[in-house]
């Protein structure tokens, strides 16, 4: 689908926003184990956004959909222990991946790519925790601005976050190659060390799976071994984002 300004989330009123998670011709079983080298070799050319310490001896890749019910509450309510027990202690990196099922999850995809490796985090967990403003909208365009406009986008930047068709078409790859390759079944999929998570998870499940993979001689590296911006790992999310005027919009279409 094309995007430009004149249409850049006008369907999305149409758009069921908060429908069910799951996706059609589903593959994957829960446990289900996916060749690493594959999972780390993403279609898209979309670098990945990575929490933590890029030797962790554990690496989680997570497949999210922001109009997913359930993916918000995991970024809501699990996240927050995850990233505080395991990946800041060095144990896990994170890889959060776009799965986008409408033109919602694409725009606050989008949005978060324009603000920067960063910021990234930040701009996505926001419209998780609002996901029942936007989401539920009878304006949704109008609502993704207003939380955008709180993120420190203006208009201009907003609407050239949303023109870039090379960004799209690198999401729509990453969704063909996780349903086609990977058997994506429904959104959140995990994938921890290659091993296939589906749906709503506890911090309590994903530690019995992190834990027998952590070696019991494990030692947290040291903090400044992940540089922010290397590439590998990503700086913590900050509260708020740098100013709209200093933030690189994207290219228009």
């Amino acid at each position: 689908m094309k995007f430009n300004r004149r249409e850049t989330l006008i369907l999305a009123a149409a758009a069921s926003a908060l429908s069910l998670c799951g996706v059609a011709n589903s593959q994957a079983a829960e446990g289900d184990m996916i060749d690493t080298a594959k999972l780390l070799a993403p279609a898209g050319d979309i670098a990945d956004k990575v929490e933590g310490h890029p030797d962790a001896p554990v690496t989680i890749i997570e497949y999210a959909s922001p109009t997913c019910p359930h993916c918000a509450a995991f970024h809501n309510n699990v996240y927050p222990d995850l990233k505080a027990q395991y990946v800041d202690t060095g144990k896990v990196r994170f890889i959060l991946r776009p799965f986008i099922r409408n033109v919602l999850d694409a725009a606050i995809f989008m949005l978060a790519e324009a603000a920067g490796d960063t910021n990234y985090e930040n701009v996505v967990g926001t419209f998780f925790r609002t996901q029942n403003n936007w989401g539920m909208s009878d304006k949704p365009r109008d609502a993704i601005l207003e939380v955008a406009k709180q993120l420190g986008f203006t208009q201009e930047t907003f609407d050239a976050a949303l023109t870039n068709q090379d960004l799209y078409n690198g999401m729509e790859a990453l969704r063909d190659q996780a349903l086609n390759e990977f058997g994506l079944e429904g959104t959140p999929t995990f994938y921890v060390n290659g091993k296939t998570l589906t749906g709503d998870k506890t911090l309590e499940q994903l530690a019995a799976e992190i834990d027998p993979l952590v070696p019991a001689d494990f030692v947290a590296p040291a903090a400044d071994a992940a540089q922010p911006g290397s590439g590998d790992a990503m700086a913590p999310a900050t509260d708020t984002m740098a100013p709209a005027d200093t933030m690189a919009p994207a290219p228009a279409q």
